[in-house]
């Protein structure tokens, strides 16, 4: 395949880690944040990755991805997307905290995540990597084939998307699971038995269609308040940990 032309809007954990991964691949990498280009600057030196304006990182790209909370969706400039190509892919990594994004009513009755996410900026998105930590993004990718490679669902109305993002997942060592739509992706959110449990592609084919959609409120806050019992700044580094745990309290299928 050839290369892409790909702009991340977000340099947080898994942000930073996509333009990482990105990068040593061989794509060709733009990022923006919201605190400014002069942020990026290390992440541009260690990466080779430009760091642009937010209006630039979605311009003459064949892939966007979108790594920031929900509450800053809206921030956006309404014209964000007015010059980007109609055939670009945008990426949506986000997940719903209400601690943090404040209630989203849509969301609270009922609409997927991303369906929101794709409301809020008027195009299509395909959903992937909001069900993986950090850590695990960073650490656990392996080569293609082997048994132990774990794997990430992949939602979105776009059959042609979703195969080029499989690529870059890929590309980042890890399988992938295409399992419907973007109505669908609720499938994937927080408190899901495939949500941060880093699961082989067998098991996420099984778990997956365990997530019982009534559930996903109470069993996310569970998984919130062990998160929070955590110090944040040992999180990169504790992920086996979380991922064990929410296999138990999201009744993760681990039969291969």
């Amino acid at each position: 395949m050839n290369k892409l032309k790909i702009g991340v809007i977000g340099a947080g954990q898994i942000g930073g880690t996509l333009i990482r991964q990105y990068s040593k691949a061989g794509h060709r990498v733009k990022m923006a944040n919201a605190s400014g280009v002069e942020k990026l600057r290390s992440l541009a030196l260690e990466t080779g990755a430009s760091g642009v304006t937010l209006m630039d990182a979605v311009v003459d790209v064949d892939v966007v991805v979108l790594s920031i909370p929900l509450i800053e969706i809206p921030k956006l400039p309404k014209q964000l997307f007015d010059n980007a190509s109609e055939n670009t892919i945008i990426i949506d990594t986000g997940n719903y905290y209400p601690i943090r994004d404040g209630r989203i009513e849509d969301i609270e009755n009922g609409m997927p995540e991303s369906v929101w996410v794709s409301n809020q900026i008027q195009r299509p998105v395909i959903k992937v990597y909001n069900s993986i930590l950090s850590g695990s993004l960073v650490s656990s990718g392996l080569g293609k084939g082997d048994p132990l490679r774990l794997a990430l669902p992949i939602a979105g109305d776009n059959k042609q998307s979703k195969d080029l993002v499989s690529v870059l997942i890929n590309d980042s060592g890890f399988d992938s699971l295409d399992y419907g739509t973007l109505q669908d992706s609720w499938r994937q959110q927080p408190g899901s038995p495939v949500y941060c449990t880093d699961l082989t592609l067998p098991q996420l084919k099984k778990s997956i269609v365990k997530a019982k959609r009534e559930l996903l409120p109470a069993r996310r806050e569970l998984g919130l308040k062990f998160i929070m019992k955590h110090d944040p700044a040992l999180w990169m580094h504790w992920w086996n940990d979380f991922a064990r745990h929410f296999r138990i309290i999201y009744e993760s299928d681990l039969d291969s």
